[in-house]
């Protein structure tokens, strides 16, 4: 006769073991990441004292002015230059060159667009 699987309890003294290692790396994990999100607090308070220079805000300031859609269609224009000359038998070093220019302008597109939304130095006022 089968019993019911709720009478099917182990006493086995591993498991409950392994029950309590596992509750203890929870408690572990848990004051694990606490003390990650300290550090990155004490990390940005030591940055306080640093601020973007002149020259830096100045740049953002003209390079915000751009749109982040500019530089998607470089993107996407270096990538079809780039077939263009894969396509000509005689380009194929050209091709991978002009190629290899569509995520240096993704990068710059994203960089923009964090400055447009954050700055690169939100604790001060523009």
């Amino acid at each position: 006769m089968e019993q019911p699987v709720n009478s099917l309890k182990s006493t086995n003294p591993s498991t409950t073991k392994g029950a309590s290692l596992s509750d203890e790396s929870l408690k572990e994990s848990s004051s694990v990441k606490g003390s990650f999100v300290e550090k990155s607090k004490s990390l940005l308070s030591m940055n306080e004292d640093h601020l973007e220079g002149d020259v830096t805000k100045a740049i953002e300031n003209q390079t915000s002015k751009i749109p982040s859609g500019f530089y998607l269609a470089l993107a996407v224009g270096s990538m079809v230059i780039s077939a263009a000359l894969a396509a000509s038998s005689k380009r194929k070093g050209m091709a991978n060159f002009v190629g290899s220019w569509a995520p240096s302008f993704l990068m710059l597109g994203l960089y923009n667009k964090i400055v447009k939304t954050h700055g690169s130095d939100s604790r001060t006022p523009a």
